[in-house]
């Protein structure tokens, strides 16, 4: 009910904003000019001059480095990534415009989602032989929320910059609050279990506890090295359509680019991308119901993968629609769409660790498929970007460590939730405070604060 609820939220918030700014800001008015309204932070906020500052070591890069390493540690650990925090940091900080320093932002995201990956490729599932990653919510959501980013990314085209912020502030309140008051349920109910563990504690030779105990198996489980760990972690055949996936949009992103903007190829092209995203998830979508009927008529009650819902046609269709909702918002803030898959797996039922594994292995692939399509478009300087990767990849391989023997010192998995809110919570206030301060010199500046044409702004 609470789920129902926030996402009724975020729909009414999103299309009563949308509406008024359709009404009240739809005519130019005279003296005004359209101008660029993609996603800006810093002091040319309409400018579209590439400004790419020189490599070197300063106070700046420093700062840079440390904030760069604990967004990416905390962000990947919350499975959000921080492209909120990255991007404010890479223009107001470093001096990047705000399209090299959404590139960057991709670039820094893949790599703190991919050295969480190999970490977490050696880590066991909490309470089950099963792997840490699950594949079929992955499969579920990766395809709609790559569709999604396409439409977010084409939105942000035409929705003007102070609207964006709107969206932005209703989205990142309305799922950090949502996300702590996650946490806090999961505190509660952790110190209740932690009475009844006194007695009984449950920690591996990993030195990992084993927190719910409700689901902890009768007979101990068997030690694995890294090596079986890693392979039973892994699922081939379900990364292989992953991979797939990623490619069938890269290529139709890539031959999007090379012609021309609002043609009748340009258009057959965009819209190739549903049939595709709509082809595995419908597979993967199949498969979940005759799985959750079969089990239903068996009266076998057991959660088909990690999500503690029933795989009905309502809740299969809540899902594609979350899928395509969040990739639009990470499309239309230049975000990625972990600020949206973060917070619902752990509303659908997903264990914290399972969620920030799951999470940060979908934001991979889409991360990815973004830096590659910028770096053939020459979106950012490659020293800059190899270098703040190489901080990011630090940062999501130490998060992990640290952050999961955090969990087993004090015994709470509530903590990766509380540092999901965290993270959204600081994305919320950096882009919320700078879009508000640029909105509003726009409006001095006299520029046109209305929606533009998608065709004539490209």
């Amino acid at each position: 009910m609470a789920t129902r609820s926030f996402v009724v939220y975020l729909l009414v918030s999103f299309s009563v904003a949308v509406l008024l700014a359709h009404i009240y800001f739809n005519v130019p008015r005279r003296g005004t000019s359209p101008v660029s309204l993609s996603l800006r932070v810093g002091p040319e906020v309409g400018g579209t001059t590439k400004l790419w500052p020189a490599l070197k070591f300063s106070w700046r890069i420093v700062l840079a480095t440390v904030i760069g390493f604990l967004g990416s540690g905390f962000g990947t650990v919350g499975g959000v990534g921080g492209g909120g925090i990255f991007v404010p940091m890479l223009t107001l900080l470093l001096g990047f415009d705000t399209k090299s320093a959404a590139a960057l932002s991709k670039c820094m995201i893949m790599g703190a989602s991919a050295s969480s990956f190999w970490y977490n490729l050696r880590v066991p599932h909490p309470t089950r032989e099963v792997p840490i990653i699950d594949y079929d919510l992955a499969l579920l959501f990766q395809p709609m929320l790559m569709l999604g980013i396409t439409i977010g990314v084409a939105l942000s085209v035409v929705f003007p910059y102070w609207l964006i912020t709107v969206l932005i502030i209703i989205l990142f309140a309305g799922t950090s609050s949502r996300s702590f008051m996650k946490g806090i349920e999961m505190w509660k109910e952790e110190s209740i279990l932690k009475k009844e563990m006194a007695r009984h504690t449950h920690v591996n030779s990993r030195g990992e506890l084993l927190i719910d105990t409700v689901y902890d198996p009768l007979v101990s489980r068997e030690e694995k090295s890294p090596l079986q760990l890693m392979r039973s972690n892994l699922d081939l055949k379900k990364l292989a359509v992953l991979g797939i996936v990623w490619t069938s949009f890269l290529l139709l992103q890539v031959l999007k680019n090379d012609v021309s903007v609002c043609g009748k190829l340009y258009w057959i092209l965009f819209i190739s991308q549903f049939p595709v995203a709509a082809g595995v998830f419908g597979y993967e979508a199949a498969k979940l119901y005759r799985e959750h009927k079969r089990r239903m008529l068996s009266g076998n009650m057991e959660n088909i993968c990690e999500a503690s819902i029933q795989w009905n046609a309502v809740h299969l269709g809540f899902c594609a629609l979350c899928g395509v909702v969040g990739g639009t918002v990470g499309g239309l803030l230049g975000s990625g769409g972990g600020f949206i898959l973060g917070p619902l797996l752990l509303e659908i039922g997903v264990m914290p660790q399972v969620a920030s594994a799951t999470a940060t292995f979908v934001m991979m692939f889409s991360s990815s498929l973004s830096v590659v399509e910028f770096y053939l478009l020459k979106r950012f300087p490659i020293p800059y970007a190899l270098y703040l990767t190489s901080v990011s990849i630090l940062a999501g391989f130490w998060g992990q460590f640290f952050i999961r023997k955090l969990i087993t010192f004090l015994r709470r998995a509530s903590i990766i939730v509380f540092i999901l809110s965290a993270v959204i919570f600081a994305s919320a206030l950096t882009m919320g405070v700078i879009g508000i301060e640029n909105s509003i010199q726009m409006i001095k500046d006299g520029e046109f604060m209305g929606f533009l044409s998608f065709c004539e702004s490209q």
